[in-house]
This record gives C-alpha cells, sequence and structure tokens, in this order.
C-alpha cells in the first residue's frame, strides 16, 4: 500500500472515527435516521477542521465529535479483542478512557491534512441488521474515495460502528495495532492503558 493510499485512509477512518463489530450485536436504523446522523455529523467535523483553531483544541474538538457519534465503549472493546473477555469492569473503564484519548489524538493531529476536502452521501439503504450510508470522499490533490458507514441504533441511539473505504475497514487495522501493543505488554490491560495515555 502506497503512503498516499494510507494517509487518505487514515483521514477517512479519523472523519468517520468508528469501529467494526459482529451485526448480530446490532438493530438497523431506518436508512433516512442515518443518512440525516451521517450528514450532521460530516458537516460538524468539517467546520472544525476548517475552523483555523490550534492543534490540541482540534483533537479536543474531535475527541468530542468521537463520543457523540460512535459508540465508543463498544468500539474500544472489539479494539481490545479477546482480552476483553477476561477483563474486569474496571480493567475496561480504563482501557476504554485510554483508548478514546489515544483515537482522538492519533486522528485528530492529521484534521490539518483534510482540509479543504468534503464527504457528499449519495445514499442509505438497509443491509441485514444494520443502515448502510454509502458516500463520496474528496481529499484535495486525489481522486475520489467511496466510503461507507455503517449505522445502527443497536446502543440506544444511532451511531456510526464502521466504516469501510475502498473495501478497507478502518478498525481492523486498530484492532491489529492494539493487539501487538497489548503483546508488548506482555498481555497485561492495565500496561497497555498506560502505553495508550503516553501516546
Amino acid at each position: 500500500m502506497n503512503d498516499i493510499a494510507l494517509t487518505r485512509r487514515h483521514l477517512l477512518a479519523a472523519l468517520a472515527a468508528t469501529t467494526v463489530l459482529p451485526s448480530a450485536a446490532f438493530a438497523a436504523t431506518s436508512p433516512a435516521a442515518a443518512e440525516a446522523m451521517v450528514n450532521k455529523m460530516v458537516a460538524e467535523v468539517q467546520k472544525a477542521i476548517n475552523s483555523g483553531q490550534s492543534e490540541s483544541r482540534m483533537i479536543k474538538d474531535f475527541e468530542a465529535l468521537f463520543k457523540r457519534y460512535a459508540d465508543v465503549p463498544t468500539i474500544a472493546r472489539f479494539s481490545l479483542g479477546v482480552a476483553a473477555r477476561s477483563a474486569s469492569s474496571s480493567e475496561l473503564r480504563a482501557y476504554t478512557n485510554a483508548f478514546t484519548g489515544y483515537f482522538s489524538r492519533k486522528y485528530g493531529r492529521r484534521f490539518n491534512e483534510f482540509k479543504g476536502g468534503t464527504v457528499k452521501v449519495v445514499r442509505a439503504r438497509a443491509d441485514k441488521k444494520v443502515t448502510v450510508v454509502d458516500a463520496v470522499a474528496k481529499v484535495p490533490g486525489h481522486s475520489d474515495v467511496k466510503v461507507e458507514f455503517h449505522v445502527s441504533d443497536g446502543s440506544g441511539s444511532d451511531k456510526v460502528f464502521n466504516v469501510i473505504i475502498e473495501g478497507i475497514n478502518m478498525l481492523t487495522t486498530e484492532r491489529t495495532e492494539i493487539g501487538a501493543l497489548l503483546d508488548k505488554s506482555g498481555g497485561s490491560i492495565s500496561r497497555l492503558t498506560q502505553t495508550l495515555k503516553n501516546t
């Protein structure tokens, strides 16, 4: 994979701030509701990107949007993989907080590279137990990119829980990276949590 493609996918992952989860855990929302939510999310993210504010302020804004539009506890649990099954509730809570900050800093720092970019929603459609919102992202200096936002109300309200960019599931990469960090931490979720706080 070339650097340009990787950068675009990172940027769009930041824009979506989502994860992949088994569809059986979710209930589909209506296409109209999903499309409205994605349009609102995209507008708020693009407003933050083009605001001209400092990187630190942008990262804080991104974290707030991540919490608002994504099922963060479920995202964090999935990124942890099978290790989440043996974690205590306090370990999962601490890990989720650390993962939220880590994810926000990682992608929020790249927001400046997305200035002038746009995401246009094309349509929303029901797909088994989820609703898929198809969109096209236009990144300055690059060709258009197809994006799928997967939306569910399984958490109690409409949330984006997965994004597929040019056929690539972004949090699959996150899960791999978190898994590698967990291995380096000797399988200790507490040590992994501390690592994420400092990353």
